[in-house]
Order: structure tokens, then C-alpha cells, then sequence
């Protein structure tokens, strides 16, 4: 049988094999892990989601949309440097940059949760008005964390310090320490343990851009035991699911999902999570 080597096997997440040119939402892996504080293996979560994402569906009977209907580009991932996270995060604000520059929704697959730095200083740039919803079981706002100020525990006040005040809008909120809620009082909008509020703030951002962030830790253990800093107390799949649903009427013009470390479940089943969320975000904005 002859083989035609210019059919390349690429690996993408199912349904997301259009080209760049014709791409509306550019999908990329930054798999960096280094100042992960507790249980590190974010790294290995776009690859997992990747391979994993063969045993869902293209179609989503929520929402009844198919992937394949849509221009959706797999770029891979980012060969970014481990134990440099300022170098790191300088590739990321790279590529990011130019996928808004080319008029692309950017959509980061983390990765621990700092990636969203990098992300976040392009959007910055690119639109002076942004604001930021994050969903997260951590407030990620201290000053530093053990004397370092790039650390996934201090990439929300690092993001603060780009937008300002009143720009960062947080839900599901159920950890940190008391300096960080008292500091975040005064400068951030904070909804704990829930989503409680969220349609109000998505009324009050419609026509601005928004940029999304997603920490998966925002689920319940139950729920979700794959990563690296579970959190009891946490929101439900479907929950999750329906505060994503609810940003169909934003102006969405970057967005991650970060914080999967597949090792910690052994049974796959987080994973299959992400893949499934995954597969609604991008229904959702595309």
C-alpha cells in the first residue's frame, strides 16, 4: 500500500484541526509547572487532554453545537524553559500577542496557574480597558509567596497590577491567607465558594473585553481529584458548567484553563472532566 507522507498525523484536541488562516479561536498548551508550591504534574495536562479528548464527542448535547462547525486551531504547545519563569512567561506574552494581533481568540491550556500572567500581560496591551473573571479555588493573590514574586500563589495581584482596581472579578474563592482577603477587599471583586452574583457582574461587563480564567481546582475533590492543590468545599461539575455557559454574552478576547494535573487521578476521570469543559468553553465562545 503506498503512503502518502503529506498527510501528517497531527495531534490535536478532537474536532480542532482547522488551519491558522481560517482560525477564529487559536487553542495552545503552555506546560510549565515550576513554581508549583504543593504537588507539581500541570505540565503533562494539555498532552492529557489531548489524547484524552478521543473519548468524547465533537457534538455537545448541551448546547447542541459541534466542534467541527466551528475555525478552531490546535497550535500544540509552547516549548517553554523550566525553573525560569520570567522566560517563560516572555514566550507566552509572545505568542499570545500575535494571536490577538492576527484578530484570534488565544485559548491557553496551563500549566500551573502563573501561565496566566504571560497571557494576560498581551491582552493588557492589546486592550486597555480589560477586565478579568477567574474562577479558582484560590484567591492567588499575596504579594509573594516565600519571598518570590512569580508563583501561581501571587498571578492574580500580578494581573492586578496591570488592569487596577475593580478589574478582577473572582468566584469560587475558599482559600488563602487573611492578608490576601483584607488586601483583596479594597481592590478586587471576590465571591466566595460560589457563583452567587456572577450574572450581575456579566451585565455590567457587556461590550468590554474580558479575559477568562479557569483554575480547575474551583471544582470539588469529589469531583475533581486531579490536581496539585484540591480544595474542599468546591462547586459542582454542572455548576461549573452552567457560570461558563453564562459568558456566551461577553466580549471574550483571551481566556485558560489551567491547574489539571492528570498523575494525582489514576482513574482518568478528571481528565475526561477537563476535556468535557473544554469541549463547552470553546462551543460557548466560538
Amino acid at each position: 500500500m503506498a503512503v502518502n507522507i503529506q498527510n501528517r498525523n497531527i495531534h490535536t484536541f478532537i474536532g480542532c484541526d482547522k488551519e491558522y488562516a481560517e482560525s477564529d479561536i487559536v487553542l495552545f498548551g503552555a506546560p510549565f509547572d515550576s513554581t508549583t508550591s504543593y504537588r507539581p504534574g500541570t505540565r503533562f495536562a494539555s498532552s492529557a487532554i489531548r489524547n484524552e479528548s478521543f473519548g468524547i464527542e465533537t457534538y455537545s448535547p448541551y448546547q447542541d453545537k459541534d466542534i467541527t462547525d466551528y475555525n478552531i486551531f490546535d497550535g500544540g504547545d509552547l516549548e517553554l524553559t523550566f525553573g525560569n519563569p520570567s522566560r517563560a512567561l516572555d514566550d507566552i506574552e509572545e505568542y499570545v500577542a500575535q494571536v490577538l494581533t492576527d484578530g484570534k481568540i488565544p485559548f491557553m491550556i496551563g500549566g500551573e496557574h502563573l501561565v496566566t500572567l504571560g497571557a494576560i500581560r498581551a491582552a493588557a496591551k492589546a486592550h486597555k480597558d480589560l477586565t478579568i473573571i477567574h474562577f479558582d479555588a484560590h484567591a492567588d493573590l499575596r504579594s509573594d509567596y516565600l519571598g518570590e514574586t512569580l508563583s501561581h500563589a501571587t498571578v492574580m495581584r500580578r494581573c492586578w497590577e496591570l488592569v487596577g482596581d475593580n478589574k478582577i472579578f473572582q468566584f469560587g474563592i475558599r482559600s488563602g491567607d487573611k492578608e490576601e482577603f483584607t488586601w483583596g477587599r479594597d481592590h478586587v471583586f471576590t465571591r466566595r465558594f460560589n457563583f452567587e452574583g456572577l450574572d450581575e457582574v456579566i451585565e455590567g461587563l457587556k461590550g468590554k473585553p474580558v479575559y477568562l480564567t479557569i483554575d480547575l481546582d474551583v471544582l470539588d475533590p469529589s469531583a475533581f481529584p486531579g490536581t496539585g492543590t484540591p480544595e474542599a468545599g468546591g462547586v459542582s461539575f454542572l455548576e461549573l458548567l452552567g457560570a461558563v455557559r453564562k459568558m456566551c454574552g461577553l466580549n471574550i478576547i483571551g481566556l485558560d484553563m489551567n491547574e489539571l494535573s492528570p498523575i494525582y487521578d489514576q482513574s482518568g476521570a478528571s481528565t475526561a472532566l477537563a476535556c468535557k469543559l473544554l469541549r463547552e468553553i470553546l462551543l460557548t465562545i466560538a
